[in-house]
């Protein structure tokens, strides 16, 4: 049965069926009566008034959306490595912390992997990584659940420490089929069940969930701005613990920009984020026409050992909007030309696109990989992230209960979408917008298409008031060939950056069925600007 919201609903039994649609009700039976009309008509009545209850309540019981349980909260590329040499040649391959999964057996739409936990594991946390499926999925390890993901158009990771032991183990992603979230998918036309890259990797008990970056501009007349990075520590642990996190920011010329450590103690199972600044000269800013990146090293020490090595590529730079709606990049206009792509186009169709002129991706709804934000980070292409929503398969019903946009029941969803790809793609420079459904199947309805509507009418959420105030300049959804924003026909995406949550220092929880939010004071309206 399809647990999604369509213009007619089925839900079948063996004999006789009943078919359920909102305004026409079916009775079909193989065996036909041998007493007559008379009776058949009592018994077709009988029967109808019975199976007309069960068959509303599992069709009420689909158009509910079931929230996905046992996620890490969303982030960027982490990959733990055991030395510094080995994270300078790491490049995706396999190290002492870090094993990709091959060699899966499909049953259908099961997907089965042994691997091995070793020895060097011992007293660490064990995560998956899945990049992205073709439907929302359960993972079960040695035959116990661990987790069920309703967006698989997203990376996700779990944390399995507890469920794995060394030694031989059994992993199983199974998609779930037909696809609870299908109505939210028209961009898949009955795929095939595939499943993107995943791979293990075993972070300190102690450690680096993940690294943020806030831009600023003291005065106009600067010559540089300030960069803050901060760096998102967590523990696992149920016991205080205290690590030293060493950091060290360099130059694209080699030079050290900044250097230090910090000693952290963290209480059960909490997190709290490391910040330091970083003067960045005007010639070193990230921006289309000088692509260059910094490199930041960091590393956990605890004990007097040194227990995880990290390295990563950020980009510095801001964006914002005028008064009057246009782009500003690190402080100058920027005129963009945007061409709509899919999400899993090539480094050869990039350049192509760049070398006839185009400067800016929109990407249509789908599963982004890591590398297409690497691959514009490094050639200086714009990225506007889309997220992965399509409903128009569902029809343009403004009725409640019609398309999932309209219908509250898909809220959580929405929301659980936006979150992911914002915290996936934030942390690179070439992402400089968010926005929702592509140009072109604007005629939605728009009850779930503006998240803080959603939050507004969603009972549960209290938010402080000083983190209910939003920027007072318009959400936009679509960019002209002067990059300037138009307001025409607002959406969910631009107006979700108005609320400041996103990042991390203090952890709230706004529902049970919502994953875990983190939060921070400042946040862009419209355009991926200053704070990540």
């Amino acid at each position: 049965m399809r647990h999604g919201i369509s213009s007619a609903c089925e839900t079948h039994f063996s004999a006789p069926t009943f078919r359920f649609s909102p305004n026409i009700y079916y009775l079909r039976s193989e065996n036909r009566p041998a007493d007559g009309p008379g009776q058949e008509t009592t018994i077709m009545r009988k029967i109808l008034s019975t199976w007309m209850a069960l068959a509303l309540c599992g069709t009420l019981g689909a158009q509910e959306y079931t929230p996905s349980q046992g996620l890490e909260l969303p982030r960027g590329h982490v990959a733990p490595c055991p030395t510094r040499e080995e994270v300078a040649a790491a490049a995706g391959r396999n190290n002492r912390y870090f094993t990709r999964l091959d060699g899966w057996n499909r049953e259908g739409g099961r997907f089965t992997a042994r691997f091995t936990v070793p020895f060097a594991w011992a007293n660490r946390q064990v995560l998956l990584h899945v990049d992205h499926a073709s439907g929302d999925y359960e993972v079960r390890v040695n035959g116990r659940a661990a987790a069920r993901n309703s967006n698989g158009s997203a990376p996700a990771e779990y944390n399995l420490t507890r469920l794995v032991h060394e030694g031989a183990n059994t992993l199983e992603i199974e998609l779930l089929q037909p696809s609870a979230t299908a109505a939210l998918e028209s961009w898949q036309e009955s795929p095939a069940p595939t499943l993107g890259d995943a791979w293990l990797m075993s972070p300190p008990t102690m450690y680096v969930r993940d690294v943020l970056v806030k831009n600023s501009r003291a005065r106009a007349t600067d010559d540089f701005l300030t960069a803050e990075v901060g760096i998102v520590v967590k523990t696992a642990a149920l016991n205080p613990r205290t690590s030293r996190i060493y950091y060290e920011l360099l130059a694209p010329d080699g030079t050290t920009a900044a250097i230090g450590h910090n000693d952290m103690t963290l209480d059960m199972r909490r997190e709290d984020t490391l910040r330091f600044l970083a003067r960045i000269p005007d010639t070193l800013q990230w921006n289309a026409a000088s692509p260059v990146r910094y490199t930041l090293r960091l590393k956990t020490r605890h004990e007097g050992r040194d227990i995880e090595h990290l390295e990563f590529h950020p980009g510095f730079r801001t964006a914002e909007t005028t008064a009057n709606g246009r782009l500003l990049v690190n402080g100058q206009p920027v005129a963009l030309r945007v061409r709509e792509v899919r999400p899993d186009i090539g480094t050869d169709e990039i350049e192509a696109l760049r070398d006839q002129g185009y400067n800016t991706l929109r990407l249509l709804p789908g599963a982004a990989n890591e590398s297409l934000y690497d691959t514009c980070d490094s050639l200086g292409v714009y990225l506007i992230v889309t997220a992965p929503v399509d409903t128009r398969r569902s029809g343009l019903s403004r009725r409640k209960g019609g398309n999932p946009s309209n219908d509250p029941a898909w809220q959580g969803a929405y929301i659980e979408r936006a979150e992911a790809v914002y915290h996936t793609a934030k942390r690179h420079p070439s992402v400089i917008g968010f926005a929702g459904p592509p140009i072109g199947q604007r005629n939605q309805p728009l009850r779930n298409l503006s998240a803080h509507e959603a939050f507004r009418r969603d009972p549960a959420v209290r938010l402080p008031r000083r983190r209910r105030r939003m920027e007072q300049r318009p959400p936009a959804d679509r960019i002209d060939g002067n990059g300037k924003f138009l307001q025409k026909n607002r959406h969910f995406f631009w107006s979700f950056q108005n609320y400041p949550y996103l990042c991390t220092r203090n952890r709230i929880t706004i529902d049970a069925s919502l994953a875990q939010l983190v939060e921070h004071d400042t946040l862009n309206v419209g355009v991926q600007g200053s704070s990540p």
